[in-house]
């Protein structure tokens, strides 16, 4: 994904905190690696005491090497690179694990009303944020263009094991969605060895099944969105599900005394303007909280939670207040979330 590296290094929020001693009997596995353009963190509780840490290794290893064969944006020769030089409009047939993604990104784009959107490159290059370059300041045509470039419902059909440009210049980026698939992967290859209790975290998205080596939840810290201080803003315990988070505040520029975010609202062709800083959400699995994160930070709060209500999505929004104090934070939670967080 060379042209839209910048995109493709969201602002994560999301960690695992340290963990106490290991009860008897058991073992934990740690692995830790790049893979999918940014770091993973494997953590794995093995009761039986039997595994060989190299082959639990080499089955995560396995596991992230076919999900970059499919949807790598970094290797020309994965399926989704393969599809993106295609020029024609006729279907390009389609892994079962591509069509997973592309038709729960089609799902989650139309439920956001268009803000989660896999072909939004051409936006992301026009407001510099692809490639290293010179930021930009583009012109109500200039994105107007860009935007009749964009668009699952202007770009793309998606069929039963099949994919078709209806342009044929449409790119399409997975970094929004892929890592949490990714992450999920990798938990399935984990349960495929016997393992119940582990920890996956590709590039900030996790999917966390069963107890940690205590016993409990696994207990996920969210980030404090300041740059200039990463503090803990609160810890979420999470089993059985994925989370991930998404932030505006690492990747931006400044011009004429304003902040332009890296986060595109596709409906708009222009950086987000409100006053949330981040959103983390809960879902049944780690790709659909990598895309509705997404999602919901460019929707922002107000229209997050609107959504979120409509679709019953877990969400966590963090929004900046500026008071005579100085700056401060505030969040807000969806019905689903309290829920699932209670």
């Amino acid at each position: 994904m060379s042209t839209l590296t910048t995109f493709s290094r969201r602002s994560f929020l999301v960690m695992p905190l340290a963990l106490a001693a290991c009860k008897p009997g058991s073992q934990v596995i740690e692995i830790l690696g790049f893979s999918m353009g940014t770091s993973y963190k494997v953590v794995a509780v093995d009761h039986s005491n039997r595994l060989k840490e190299a082959d639990v290794k080499a089955a995560v290893s396995t596991a992230l090497a076919d999900v970059n064969k499919s949807m790598s944006n970094w290797d020309p020769s994965s399926e989704i690179s393969v599809f993106n030089r295609e020029a024609g409009a006729s279907p390009v047939a389609m892994s079962a694990p591509l069509t997973n993604v592309m038709t729960a990104a089609a799902q989650v784009n139309e439920a956001s009303q268009g803000r989660f959107d896999t072909t939004v490159g051409p936006l992301i290059e026009l407001w510099g944020f692809g490639a290293p370059g010179t930021r930009a300041m583009p012109d109500a045509h200039e994105i107007a263009a860009a935007q009749a470039r964009s668009g699952h419902g202007n770009t793309l059909t998606i069929g039963a094991g099949s994919l078709r440009k209806t342009q044929g210049d449409t790119q399409v980026y997975l970094a929004g969605i892929g890592k949490g698939y990714g992450a999920d992967h990798v938990g399935m290859a984990l349960q495929d060895m016997g393992l119940k209790d582990y920890l996956v975290e590709i590039g900030g998205d996790l999917y966390a099944s069963g107890r940690n080596r205590d016993g409990l939840p696994w207990q996920i810290g969210i980030e404090t969105p300041n740059p200039a201080d990463r503090g803990i803003l609160g810890v979420v315990g999470v089993s059985g599900m994925g989370l991930a988070s998404s932030g505006d505040y690492r990747n931006y520029f400044d011009a004429d005394g304003k902040r332009y975010s890296h986060l595109i609202d596709p409906t708009t062709g222009r950086p987000v303007d409100h006053h949330t800083a981040s959103a983390t959400v809960l879902a049944e699995n780690a790709m659909l909280a990598d895309a509705w994160s997404t999602a919901m930070n460019v929707l922002g709060r107000k229209k997050g939670l609107e959504v979120a209500a409509r679709h019953g999505i877990a969400v966590q929004f963090v929004d900046r207040d500026h008071t005579a104090d100085g700056l401060r934070f505030k969040t807000y939670a969806s019905a689903a979330f309290k829920a699932l967080t209670a």
